[in-house]
């Protein structure tokens, strides 16, 4: 773990891997930072740059009051530009899909691709839990929330370690970086956004997704076109801890199919 200064402040990063390969990069969600990709950290530096950052406010970061998610896809930005990262394949999960697509409206050729994550273009029911969560993190505390929170985000076989590592990383969030998070998240409409979207894209959820339920990703896949779907089976919304193996793969052959046509 460590921080880069960038034209945005410091951002907090993590990076394993080298070589010539396109470099992915990999955007947390809401309630979590940039320690939630440590799995596919080690996984994907075996074949290229692999980076995780955190959102301004999070982790490592510099809070930037009233940050907006374009102020976070900003931030991101300039973090690949201080590790002179020119372009990258983009994968979000949940409020991280949402800045993935925010990247894209903002610098289109500087994704390779995208792969969003138990996430979507608009949520209906958004505004009811953007302001429960806003409510929740001036009342109840952020351990509160993530104990209450852990059963929607991971599935029941999950182990013990990761649903209190989950709980842990949730707890330590400063709660106006979480407000701006949920504000980021829960209330963006990019539904004319990834109509824009013209590179490859996968969309990935899990099947017991509650949080973002799978007819979601098969709507924002819907607006994208040539996007495609892929469930995974027994997961939740943080797909990418349930069963990692199976969503690496699943990165790994979207990534392998696209750099073919590359």
């Amino acid at each position: 773990m460590a921080a880069i200064e960038s034209a945005f402040g410091r951002i907090g990063m993590a990076e394993n891997g080298s070589g010539p390969a396109t470099p992915i990069v990999f955007l947390h969600g809401v309630g979590s930072d940039k320690s939630v990709w440590a799995p596919q950290l080690e996984h994907f530096s075996r074949t290229r740059r692999a980076i995780a950052f955190d959102y301004p406010g999070y982790g490592e970061s510099d809070l930037v009051p009233n940050a907006t998610r374009d102020d976070f896809a900003a931030a991101i930005l300039a973090g690949l530009d201080a590790l002179g990262v020119k372009r990258a394949h983009i994968c979000g999960l949940s409020l991280g899909g949402i800045i993935a697509i925010a990247m894209h409206a903002a610098a289109p050729k500087r994704c390779a691709s995208l792969i969003l994550a138990d996430t979507f273009a608009v949520h209906p029911e958004g505004q009811a839990i953007h302001d429960r969560s806003v409510d929740a993190s001036r009342n109840a505390g952020m351990r509160a929330i993530a104990e209450q929170r852990v059963s929607a985000l991971l599935a029941p076989a999950t182990s013990g370690e990761i649903r209190s590592d989950v709980i842990e990383t949730m707890a330590a969030i400063d709660p106006e970086a979480y407000r701006l998070g949920a504000r980021a998240v829960w209330i963006a409409d990019q539904r004319e956004r990834v109509t824009a979207i013209e590179v490859p894209t996968l969309v990935i959820v899990g099947t017991l997704d509650a949080i973002t339920p799978p007819g979601l990703s098969d709507e924002l896949a819907s607006l994208i076109g040539g996007a495609r779907v892929e469930r995974m089976e027994d997961t939740s919304h943080l797909a990418n801890l349930d069963r990692p193996d199976e969503f690496n793969r699943l990165v790994d052959e979207f990534l392998s199919e696209t750099e073919a046509k590359a």
